[in-house]
């Protein structure tokens, strides 16, 4: 009897939270709505690969406006991380930099060379690579200039999305070869402490890694999301740096030398090496591990909520020095914060997604979120951030061409009017 009580009391709270709903958000079902559209099956039988539902339109767009730059440095594209449901990008939303004209490799035909500072130097096959002990690990990618104020659409438009400011970062499973494994077959000789990785885009781009990181936990992928390479991801082979800025992880890999320095190649050197104030207005060429950071997804920016009532705060944290410990929340612009739920699985150097209830009462107010990770680094706010770098103004950020690895926390401003708008400068 007493469990049957505790039933219906649980029942009867739920019942009271789901009331605050906005009212005429949720439709009451009816006999005089119309039956569901059909559309006509392939009469050979199901599809080959499968097609999402044609009411389903999220898609990639543009990292610059009206497709600047896309001639000079090949496909640049963001992630809609808005709509993407658990930790997973798929890998048609994945987001994609390019600096150069995309290879059509043929399998049959692909080879990876190892050489220089090895015993053996060696190439494989695509068949050798997936004959070697594999491991698949699920891990974040991210532009080293995602979320650069200088770079995106801050304050440039009134409905700026998590897509535009944010969308060059991406996660996924990957399936590969680590390259330590490959280094027990080519063997390392002595002195051999950095690695030249080179692409077989036009463009041959280039990258140097030391190899402590590269025996640490670097991988030679050939799968993405239990399926090959995507050609805008690397097929059919690609390096992939777990929790470093996105440019080590090289696409299309052709060859990897072992080299006793670092070769500060055109890539890294002069794209890739930008000026900051607290280095003296020098140009830092290496920055490595992408820093702890979170953003709240829904709801954000360009979004409406349909009215008051109770809404689930949802987003996204990672960061490359592993696991994410905690994420909180403010309602109130920063001046009050609430623990928020982190949702499993949790990976190291992975997004991974947070929740928290909200009631909104119809005012204006500011959302935003902070993570700490592992080492207890607290993702900072945007005043912390600026002190930090030496940058003395907010508008100091919108004149500065790139800011590399920027992790301020993202502030988004819901109206009385129910739209919501990018507030990172107010």
């Amino acid at each position: 009897m007493g469990s049957n009580r505790t039933g219906r009391r649980r029942f009867l709270e739920r019942g009271v939270a789901m009331a605050g709903l906005a009212v005429g958000a949720v439709r009451t079902a009816s006999s005089q709505e119309s039956a569901p559209e059909t559309r006509e099956v392939n009469p050979k039988g199901p599809y080959a690969y499968g097609e999402r539902s044609r009411f389903v339109t999220s898609g990639r767009t543009n990292d610059y406006p009206k497709g600047v730059f896309q001639g000079m440095f090949g496909p640049r594209q963001n992630a809609p991380l808005q709509d993407v449901a658990g930790i997973i990008t798929p890998a048609p939303l994945h987001f994609v930099r390019s600096h150069s004209t995309l290879p059509d490799t043929d399998p049959q035909k692909y080879r990876l060379l190892i050489h220089g500072l090895v015993d053996r130097p060696l190439d494989f096959s695509l068949e050798d690579l997936k004959r070697l002990p594999s491991e698949s690990r699920i891990h974040f990618l991210e532009c080293q200039g995602n979320s650069s104020p200088g770079h995106h659409a801050h304050r440039k438009s009134d409905f700026a999305t998590v897509q535009d400011l944010h969308g060059g970062t991406s996660c996924s499973e990957w399936t590969g070869v680590p390259l330590s494994v490959l280094f027990k077959e080519t063997g390392l000789k002595k002195g051999g402490t950095w690695l030249v990785s080179e692409g077989a885009d036009a463009g041959r781009y280039t990258y140097t890694l030391p190899i402590a990181k590269a025996l640490d936990d670097v991988m030679v992928v050939y799968g993405q999301n239990g399926e090959a390479l995507r050609p805008d991801q690397g097929y059919p082979v690609r390096l992939l740096v777990p929790g470093w800025e996105g440019p080590y992880s090289v696409k299309w890999l052709r060859q990897i030398k072992v080299v006793d320095q670092p070769y500060m190649a055109w890539d890294e050197a002069i794209q890739h090496s930008i000026s900051r104030p607290d280095l003296g207005d020098k140009s830092r060429w290496y920055h490595f591990e992408m820093p702890v950071k979170s953003l709240i997804t829904r709801p954000s920016g360009g979004q409406t909520l349909p009215g008051r009532g109770f809404y689930e705060i949802s987003g996204l944290a990672w960061s490359g020095a592993g696991v994410v410990r905690r994420v909180e929340v403010s309602t109130d612009g920063g001046r009050t914060w609430k623990d928020a739920k982190i949702q499993g699985p949790v990976h190291r150097k992975a997004h991974t997604r947070f929740t928290l209830p909200w009631s909104w009462d119809g005012s204006e107010v500011v959302l935003l979120s902070r993570a700490t990770d592992e080492r207890s680094e607290v993702q900072p706010s945007l005043d912390e951030l600026s002190k930090r770098w030496g940058f003395s103004t907010k508008e100091t950020w919108e004149t500065a061409d790139h800011a590399f690895h920027f992790n301020a926390t993202q502030r988004w401003r819901v109206m009385g009017d129910r739209s919501i708008h990018d507030a990172m400068w107010s």
